[in-house]
């Protein structure tokens, strides 16, 4: 790694904080600077020594840049990268960043290829329900696909670069094209963000008229919605960026929809059971307990018992065996005597890690769903 003595990373959020991490980890001779549009978050980086310095104005650090990571929205990313084509950057220098969408990132980069400059465009498809620089995770990318979207192969040098650079994630790293990513990535995670966030507006309707809902709103129906709960101001940035395939997207499911309902109208059993047949067979084919699109959520459930210090226990175990939580939640959907402790971890290797100590240090029962 001589020839990357400097990364910039701006941005100090969970993405670009846990990209830090990863680099200080693997590689602690790079020196590692920051910016970030809050004082509060680059005092925080340097005091938990996740960087070593405060960019400041971003020309300048850019300008000492070896590799420049714009970790920011995909909209402020795209005015950094009209600003980038204004500084005096070092020959050398790779420029890439974390945007959920690419096509229009790459399209806006063209003016820093014209340059001379290098662009690969990048995005490590892992994520959390926390956000800024507390939460970031050196262990937030493992095993998690990172794409990135290189324009030619005359840049694949500079992309192994890039990924040894990042190989401290323990990514998967795979190329695709900007226009294959922003289709993908519309199908398998932004369409599903959009449904639930339609789902549970249309039960906030429906539980003003039928209030005991929201209690039964509590089990499965929280789960299956659970992506609902992500940034509003992230997904409206997301959305406004990968407008056309998401347009083809909602069409093809609004077309869809209407089937349903015909077939609902016309009493179509036939039809009704081969969508849900088609399904279930798709869905049994799928990969398990792998990283994909949306971030896989690692929780454990535990029946426990409605006693003093019942919780306390459970909570006792995984701190004896150090097996950190990031969340846990009380879901009350049974009518007797136990309760459902819901326990989100960061990773599977927890989850069976926590299993196995409950269920060998208790009397409790936990389960995977």
């Amino acid at each position: 790694m001589d020839k990357l003595n400097n990364v910039l990373i701006v941005g100090l959020g969970l993405i670009g904080g846990s990209l830090a991490k990863c680099i200080r980890q693997e590689f602690p001779d790079i020196r590692l600077t920051g910016i970030s549009h809050r004082a509060e978050t680059v005092a925080t980086a340097l005091e938990e020594q996740i960087i070593d310095e405060a960019g400041g104005d971003f020309a300048s650090a850019a300008a000492r840049a070896d590799v420049i990571i714009l970790s920011t929205p995909v909209s402020v990313t795209l005015t950094y990268i009209s600003e980038l084509a204004d500084c005096r950057l070092k020959k050398d220098v790779i420029v890439t960043d974390v945007g959920s969408t690419k096509t229009a990132i790459m399209n806006a980069a063209e003016i820093l290829r014209e340059k001379d400059i290098t662009f690969i465009g990048g995005h490590p498809m892992a994520g959390s329900h926390k956000s800024g620089i507390m939460a970031a995770d050196v262990d937030l990318f493992e095993n998690a696909y990172y794409l990135l979207t290189p324009v030619s192969d005359a840049q694949q040098p500079a992309c192994r670069l890039l990924q040894h650079l990042l190989r401290g994630t323990r990514s998967k790293f795979l190329t695709v094209t900007a226009q294959a990513h922003d289709q993908m990535t519309g199908m398998l995670s932004h369409l599903p963000h959009i449904i639930a966030s339609a789902l549970v507006n249309q039960s906030d309707d429906f539980i003003t008229r039928f209030p005991l809902a929201r209690r039964l709103a509590a089990g499965g129906f929280r789960d299956i919605t659970r992506i609902a709960s992500s940034d509003p101001t992230m997904w409206t940035d997301i959305l406004m960026s990968n407008r056309k395939p998401l347009l083809a997207h909602l069409s093809d499911w609004q077309q869809r929809m209407t089937h349903i309902h015909a077939w609902l109208e016309q009493g179509d059993r036939e039809a009704i059971f081969d969508f849900f047949s088609a399904a279930k067979e798709t869905r049994d084919g799928l990969p398990v307990h792998k990283e994909g699109a949306i971030p896989a959520f690692h929780d454990l459930y535990v029946n426990v018992p409605d006693y003093p210090g019942s919780i306390a226990e459970v909570t006792g175990i995984l701190a004896v065996e150090n097996i950190s939580l990031i969340n846990l939640k009380i879901l009350e959907t049974r009518e007797d005597i136990f309760g459902i402790l819901q326990l989100t971890f960061k990773n599977k290797k927890d989850v069976e890690r926590a299993k196995q100590a409950i269920d060998s240090q208790s009397s409790f029962t936990s389960f995977e769903k």
